[in-house]
């Protein structure tokens, strides 16, 4: 079932049967609406399958909203509203478990999104063998995920039109066909032309999509998702990495080096700037580079 069918079957149950006031069920239909629109900016595809939502991802939506300085209180009443959301779709069947049983937001404390070092990055791809056609499919993945900040969902959806070569640019169709430009470095480049290069890469197929399986059919965010994790523990990391980390990394990296928070709300498609001040996290490097910067006697 997708989130809105969901949600309207819901809001129906809360009028028809819980009798609630206009104002209570405007109340649960805003806070699980802020729920979607942050699904809408980091995790688009969840939209059209809530059974895949996962306490993970209700952990790091009541995170954002903690580090974006919404009280305990808010926070609080906002899991309540998605806990009678996901419970009554789990009485009704239409999910096989809740998301957010065993979450208690008041005690979260305030943890920086997960993100890969740029030491790590490189042992990630080095860890590629770059003589297959998977490979050099894996490769290029990874790249243009960092390069661009992409939705792993976008990336797979990724449309030979949509990128001009000559430029760098990569014309993006995020959610609702909004469309945004984000900007393919110089390794992503070479990656993805190494890639379409292969005699392995069948460029007579009428599908549009860059990213293909061994069938010749769009590729799957599941097999990135298991491709990049697998190649993780190759490389020697050990701890999740996900399509999602790589973006997170090029979030943290872009605003480390210095990029105002408003041009990486626009490159990573955010509706909300609340969601992206999650990235906004203090590292170390970032802390000695403004000490260095600021303080008379550095």
């Amino acid at each position: 079932m997708n989130f809105d069918d969901a949600l309207n079957k819901f809001l129906r149950y809360l009028k028809l049967e819980k009798q609630y006031s206009v104002h209570t069920s405007a109340g649960y239909k805003r806070d699980i609406n802020q729920f979607k629109i942050f699904l809408e900016d980091e995790y688009d595809y969840l939209l059209k399958d809530v059974e895949k939502i996962s306490p993970a991802t209700i952990r790091e939506y009541l995170s954002t909203m903690i580090v974006s300085g919404i009280s305990r209180r808010s926070v609080a009443r906002k899991l309540s509203a998605l806990r009678s959301f996901f419970k009554y779709l789990f009485r009704q069947g239409d999910i096989q478990k809740t998301p957010t049983d065993n979450i208690n937001a008041p005690k979260l404390n305030k943890p920086l999104p997960k993100f890969l070092t740029i030491k790590e990055i490189d042992r990630l791809v080095n860890a590629i063998d770059r003589e297959t056609f998977i490979g050099k499919r894996i490769y290029a993945l990874i790249e243009v995920l960092y390069s661009t900040g992409m939705r792993v969902s976008e990336v797979v959806s990724l449309k030979h039109n949509q990128i001009q070569w000559r430029e760098g640019i990569v014309r993006v169709i995020g959610k609702g066909n909004k469309e945004r430009l984000v900007m393919l470095g110089s390794a992503a480049l070479s990656m993805l032309k190494n890639y379409i290069g292969d005699a392995g890469y069948d460029r007579r197929s009428s599908v549009e999509y860059i990213f293909r399986n061994k069938f010749g059919k769009q590729l799957n965010v599941k097999t990135v998702q298991t491709d990049i994790s697998t190649l993780a523990k190759i490389a020697g990391i050990n701890r999740d990495v996900t399509p999602h980390i790589l973006r997170h990394s090029f979030a943290t990296h872009m605003l480390d080096a210095g990029a105002d928070l408003r041009s990486v709300q626009e490159l990573l498609g955010h509706a909300s700037l609340s969601t992206t001040q999650i990235y906004t996290h203090v590292t170390p490097d970032r802390l000695k580079k403004a000490y260095e910067k600021a303080h008379p006697r550095k």
